[in-house]
């Protein structure tokens, strides 16, 4: 995705165009395993989540794409309930952001290793959604399978990117969107199994992309927009 050039002021301007009639941000008191962001219909409820998750969540982008600010906005959780008006729900978040933890931010573009996705010999294989445009869409992912409806090319790279801990360009030219179950096996889990196990005859993630989707994960240098934190403070009283 390429990120907005008036980034510095995006934050505020997101601020004014959105309002809350209750917001609520808390110390979270669970263990880091688990962390959520769900957003419906003019709420929003984040669990047990770092600043610079809410702000990947917000902007589409990976927490890698997410660089400076104080070292606490990847290590405090916070427990986020709010309920708006004004905008989607990206600038509900994007707004308490702003507003809550006073942050901004400014856009960057670097050259990173990384994998370009690119369509393979005989084309894509994933479902062309029969959803219409701005219909609902859902992408659910873990370690090992992302399934997803109505589901973009700039959207599955970014999962993809969130899998690989690198990130990923959409070279695809593709416009439509897909249905589609990608499913795999992790490498650590490929490794240790035993041989002749389903888990060691498993395709990776490469291999699946190309055999499930009709897509490929070509290795390379790419250009990643990235968001520099110029300001965050600690988020202000309920």
């Amino acid at each position: 995705m390429r990120l907005c050039a008036c980034g510095l002021v995006a934050c505020a301007l997101f601020a004014q165009q959105v309002s809350f009639d209750a917001a609520s941000i808390k110390p979270s008191a669970a263990s880091p395993g688990s962390s959520g962001i769900n957003t419906n219909n003019g709420y929003l409820s984040a669990y047990n989540v770092t600043l610079k998750r809410c702000i990947a969540g917000a902007y589409g982008i990976t927490e890698d794409q997410i660089i400076g600010g104080p070292k606490w906005i990847s290590e405090n959780r916070y427990d986020i309930t709010a309920r708006g008006t004004g905008g989607n729900t990206e600038d509900m978040l994007k707004a308490l952001l702003a507003d809550r933890f006073r942050l901004v931010m400014h856009p960057q573009s670097e050259t990173r290793s990384g994998y370009a996705l690119t369509v393979a010999k005989g084309g894509i294989k994933a479902t062309v959604s029969v959803i219409p445009p701005g219909g609902p869409s859902t992408t659910n992912s873990s370690r090992i399978r992302i399934e997803a409806k109505l589901c973009s090319m700039p959207v599955l790279a970014r999962k993809l990117a969130a899998v690989l801990g690198q990130p990923v360009v959409d070279e695809t030219q593709e416009s439509r969107s897909f249905d589609f179950l990608l499913q795999w096996v992790p490498d650590e889990v490929m490794s240790k199994a035993s041989a002749g196990s389903d888990a060691a005859n498993g395709p990776s993630l490469f291999t699946a992309v190309q055999e499930q989707l009709g897509l490929k994960l070509e290795a390379r240098k790419v250009p990643v927009d990235v968001l520099v934190v110029d300001r965050a403070e600690f988020p202000s009283e309920n």
